[in-house]
């Protein structure tokens, strides 16, 4: 299944498969009660997603939506959690994969514990262009979304990105 930029995978609160991302880049956004909605979690290829529902299946907790043209593998859950009963083992490669993303969860926080405003842009584009290339950041987050991924104000964010000062 191919996604193009802006379209939505899967709804917050929705219920349904998971998906294998094949290549390409998804970010997650949670909706709050009050509509304001903030970027928790960057989706890169070889991930299979929901990670709370690898083992038990449970409602979508945020909103896929592509950052770029992206390929996803559609895995129906019934058929996921039936293999996983009939093959124990499986349990070792969803480990694995919970493995890797703590390792790319760590990465984030290296990012979020630089000391300056322009070091912590400077990581985020350095390990963003290790997943989408040449892409500028401006061209598959926002300022604002930016800003909530690396804990910085929107301002601060398009101060450095006008300034070329997370460079």
């Amino acid at each position: 299944m191919i996604v193009h930029k802006g379209e939505t995978v899967f709804r917050q609160g929705d219920n349904g498969p998971l998906f294998r991302l094949k290549s390409g880049l998804l970010k997650i956004v949670r909706v709050h009660e009050d509509g304001h909605m903030i970027v928790v979690n960057l989706i890169v290829a070889g991930e299979v997603i929901p990670h709370h529902s690898l083992v038990s299946e449970q409602p979508y907790h945020g909103t896929a939506i592509a950052l770029m043209t992206s390929e996803l593998e559609m895995i129906p859950s019934r058929e996921w959690y039936d293999d996983l009963a009939a093959h124990p083992e499986k349990a070792l490669e969803i480990a694995l994969l919970l493995q890797s993303r703590l390792r790319l969860m760590q990465q984030r926080i290296d990012q979020l514990t630089r000391t300056s405003p322009a070091e912590k842009l400077r990581k985020l584009q350095e390990w963003l262009a290790s997943f989408a290339g040449p892409i500028p950041i401006s061209e598959l987050l926002t300022q604002d979304e930016i800003g909530q991924f690396i804990g910085l104000r929107r301002e601060t964010v398009n101060r450095l990105l006008r300034s070329g000062g997370s460079k």
